[in-house]
Order: C-alpha cells, then sequence, then structure tokens
C-alpha cells in the first residue's frame, strides 16, 4: 500500500514543481528579457502562480498522505523515505505561511525589484526606501509565522542554511574576520604585489562573450540543456536538470568581472545539470543547501579558475583574443595579476580573501534589519560606515553602496551567510579531490575538467538534499566544516603570489 501512496505522492510533488518551474521561468525572463511596461502583469502572474502553488503545498490531502507514508515506510527504499521524511518537514513549514502572505510578499518583491533597478539607474537609495521597508517588514512577519528559537534571523537563515543559527555564525565570522583581516594586512605590508593594469584596458563585449562561452563549454556545462543570457546581476535559474540557465555581465575594462562570474554560475549550473532527472520535484532533486550549491560556483570560480594550473591552459586562448592588451604579458604574470589583494567596493568583483568581509557587513546588517535594531531609512549611511571600518574604502555612490545586490529586493535575508560557507566548504572539497585524483592539477592545465566535474557528480551532485551539509562534509572529507582548509589554501597561494615565507 506504501508504494502506491508513494506514487500518488510523487505525482503531487511533480505537480507543485511544474507550478514553480513556471515561476522560475518568468522571473528569468522578467530579469532577461521582459520589456519594461510589462511589469505591472507579470507581477500579477508571478503573485497568481505563487499562490496557487503555495496552496498545493499547504492542500490538507497532501498532508494526510505524507503522514500516512512517513508512519509506514515500510515498502519504501531509504530515498523515498528520505524523500518523504523531507517534504514533510517542509509541508510543516509551509503551513504556517497563510496564502494572502505568500502572494503579497510576492506582490512586494515584483515591487521592490523595479525599483532597485530605478534606484541604481538614478544612483539613489531614497527610491527605493519604500519598497524595501516592506520587505523588511515582512520578512519579520515571516519571521514570527515560522517561529523560531534564540534570534529571529535564525528562522530565515534555516531556508538557506538547515540548522544555522546566529549564535554559530557570530563565532565563525569573529574568527574570519581576525584571521583574514590580519592575514591581508601581513600581505599589504611585507608582499611583493604584481603590476596588472593590462586588465583594465579595452577589452571587447563580443570577444569577452565568445570566450565566456568556451570556459563554460570546457568545464562541461551543457548548451544542449542550457543557455547563457546578460543580466544586471549575474545568477543561475534551474527549470529542470534539463533545463539549466545562467547569465553574465561584461565590463570592457574589466574582462575577469564576467570570466569570474561565467565559471562562478557555471559552478551552480554544473551542480543542477546533475541532479538525478528522475528526481524531479522531490527532495532528492534539489540542491542540499545555499552553502554545499556556493560551494560548487566557489571550488569551480576559485580554486579552479584562479588556479595557476588553469591560466596555464587559457592564457594562450585569452592572449590570441587580445593581442594588443596582453603582448607582453605571461601566463604567470596574469596569474599574479588576476589574484592581486585589494580592499573594494563591489562584493562580487571583491578577491576572494576581501570577499568575505563583504559578506560580514552584510550578515551584521541583515541581522540588525530583522532584529529591528537597524531600519532602512539610515542604511544607505550604515553601509557606509561599515564599508570604511572593514574595508578602509570611501563609498562614492548608492550604485556602488547599498544598491550593488539583488538579494534583498528579492526577499533573500538569510542568503548572504552562505557565501562564506560555501567558500570554506569549497576549500575542504577541493582538497578532498586532489587526494583523490592525484593528477588533478595536471588535467586541469591539460585544459581537461573531466575527472573534477565526475568527482563532483559522484560525491555531491547525485544526491539532492538527502544529507545536510555538514553530513556531506563529514562524508567527503571525514570531518565537518573546518576553516583549517581555507586558510591553509590562501596562505599557500598568496605566498607564492606575493612572494612571502608564512
Amino acid at each position: 500500500m506504501s508504494k502506491e501512496l508513494y506514487n500518488q505522492y510523487v505525482e503531487k510533488l511533480q505537480k507543485i514543481q511544474d507550478i514553480n518551474a513556471s515561476i522560475a521561468l518568468l522571473h528569468w525572463d522578467h530579469e532577461v528579457n521582459a520589456p519594461k511596461k510589462g511589469a505591472p502583469f507579470r507581477s500579477r502572474q508571478l503573485a497568481t502562480l505563487s499562490a496557487m502553488s503555495h496552496e498545493m503545498i499547504v492542500d490538507t490531502d497532501l498532508g494526510v498522505l505524507l503522514e500516512q507514508l512517513n508512519a509506514d515506510k515500510s515498502e519504501l527504499s531509504e530515498t523515498e523515505a528520505r524523500n518523504v521524511e523531507l517534504t514533510l518537514e517542509d509541508y510543516q513549514k509551509a503551513t504556517k505561511l497563510p496564502s494572502s502572505f505568500v502572494k503579497e510578499l510576492s506582490l512586494a518583491r515584483s515591487a521592490a525589484y523595479q525599483a532597485w533597478i530605478a534606484a541604481r539607474k538614478a544612483e539613489d537609495f531614497s527610491l527605493y526606501k519604500e519598497a524595501l521597508s516592506n520587505i523588511v517588514a515582512l520578512k519579520r512577519k515571516e519571521a514570527k509565522l515560522l517561529g523560531y528559537e534564540g534570534h529571529p534571523y535564525n528562522a530565515l537563515l534555516n531556508d538557506y542554511e538547515k540548522g544555522a543559527t546566529v549564535a554559530q555564525l557570530d563565532v565563525l565570522f569573529g574568527d574570519v574576520r581576525k584571521q583574514l583581516v590580519e592575514f591581508a594586512k601581513v600581505i599589504r605590508e611585507s608582499g611583493t604585489a604584481t603590476e596588472n593594469g593590462f586588465l583594465h584596458e579595452h577589452y571587447d563585449k563580443d570577444k569577452q562573450w565568445q570566450l565566456g562561452l568556451d570556459l563554460l563549454k570546457q568545464m562541461g556545462y551543457d548548451f544542449d540543456a542550457g543557455r547563457q543570457d546578460i543580466s544586471e546581476h549575474p545568477f543561475t535559474t534551474s527549470f529542470a536538470p534539463m533545463d539549466v540557465r545562467v547569465t553574465t555581465r561584461i565590463s570592457e575594462t574589466d574582462p575577469l568581472s564576467m570570466i569570474g562570474s561565467c565559471i562562478h554560475e557555471g559552478g551552480h549550473g554544473l551542480y543542477e545539470q546533475g541532479l538525478k532527472a528522475e528526481n524531479y520535484g522531490l527532495p532528492a532533486g534539489f540542491a542540499t543547501s545555499l552553502g554545499i550549491h556556493e560551494s560548487q560556483s566557489r571550488l569551480w570560480e576559485n580554486n579552479v579558475g584562479l588556479g595557476f594550473a588553469y591560466w596555464k591552459n587559457n592564457f594562450p586562448r585569452l592572449q590570441k583574443l587580445f593581442p594588443e592588451q596582453l603582448a607582453d604579458v605571461t601566463a604567470e604574470q596574469f596569474y599574479k595579476g588576476a589574484n592581486q589583494l585589494k580592499p573594494n567596493l563591489i562584493r562580487v568583483d571583491a578577491d576572494e580573501i576581501h570577499y568575505h568581509l563583504h559578506v560580514l557587513i552584510r550578515y551584521e546588517i541583515e541581522k540588525g534589519l530583522i532584529e529591528g535594531s537597524i531600519e532602512v531609512e539610515n542604511l544607505d549611511q550604515i553601509w557606509n560606515e561599515k564599508y570604511k571600518e572593514f574595508m578602509g574604502v570611501e563609498v562614492p555612490n548608492a550604485k556602488k553602496g547599498v544598491l550593488q545586490d539583488v538579494h534583498w529586493c528579492e526577499g533573500l535575508f538569510g542568503y548572504f551567510p552562505t557565501y562564506s560557507l560555501g567558500s570554506f566548504y569549497a576549500a575542504q572539497f577541493y582538497t578532498q579531490a586532489k587526494k583523490d585524483i592525484p593528477n588533478l592539477e595536471a588535467s586541469i592545465e591539460e585544459g581537461n575538467m573531466q575527472p573534477l566535474l565526475d568527482w563532483l557528480r559522484e560525491h555531491i551532485h547525485q544526491y539532492g538534499r538527502l544529507y545536510t551539509s555538514e553530513e556531506f562534509c563529514k562524508r567527503i572529507t571525514g570531518e565537518g566544516l573546518s576553516l583549517k582548509y581555507f586558510m591553509d589554501y590562501a596562505k599557500r597561494k598568496y605566498s607564492y603570489i606575493y612572494n612571502l615565507k608564512l
């Protein structure tokens, strides 16, 4: 009987995912193709579909079915039983959010996105304040509806990194700030920087675009199951493992911006393409967490894409595309130039050390907004003060400051900490991959990324949400997440780049 019930369960969840995939497609089109005047109707369509999806998720018939399956799993496989357990958790959580709230939040997100775009264009935070204040009020309300222990931010963190708490992250980010700030200081005071002015000459956008496509293909990104487009903020979206789309943005005076975003989003895309199609709509068909998802993008972007082996292979290709800009530059000079450490204003363009201070700033602001110690009214001032305190930089305008990220207008509070968690998981996973694949660096130097992709498919991609982040880490590396691997990697890499003995 449980097998028959399980088939009913699968049918219900896949119908829900059909709706959610349609919502994702509308969001993708909203950010890539949609005309400006269509925004009000798009907002209505998204709100309607979001409410439909939520109503299907909280349907009492589904709840009864889940309770029956959870009570008798005798005929189910281990994966099937785990799917049921996780869906029951999701159901119990979803029933705490009324459909009216879900629709209200969807409408607020659409309005906030339009306000964010307008504010960025005008470099005027005041155009965004009202819409963002509405989002913050709704996220505070959501935390209360969901319930929490300790800090209200914990309720929102759990959406992206199951089990994470403010108490844990306060300790982690305290260690990060202490160790990384000190490490960056040693490099600035004692290291020898490499000239990298060649990175800021003119690089034709069409040639960059083609290079990005080639680098994605080299990674193993399947263009028969995806595509790349341009958007205001690079992102990855998936409608199914056979339709996973990425976007990038191009600066003609900073080719690393496009290269980094292509590789980063490509890492996300490979994860989504690696999920098993037969698990479509089921927990086993979704990524483990945002931290593990980010580990995939940061592993490719940093451990691979900013590695010397990678550029030994790819620099000749880049030099051929831009012979005048790179005529007198060697692969080693390019590698060292691309990895210079310097505090900056823009998170997505930050080096892999200062990047975590960008995340720290957002983490502290998000906590304050949700607990009420920070209000949107003076958020731009608080942002600028923190950048001066943590990075030593002056914010010249709102576009390069508080308006730079899309996350808050999308209601994604609790998301930012996973960026740092992802880098730390990535360093630990990559260390293990090098142990398991003795010639990994040589393969990358030859332009062969398949051994690494196969390793990721085997150890991470195929399992979806069956394990938590920490369970994955222990299964793969034999221990839980440790900052040690990131620090060892960073010290080894930058002691070479900056001619230091650490």
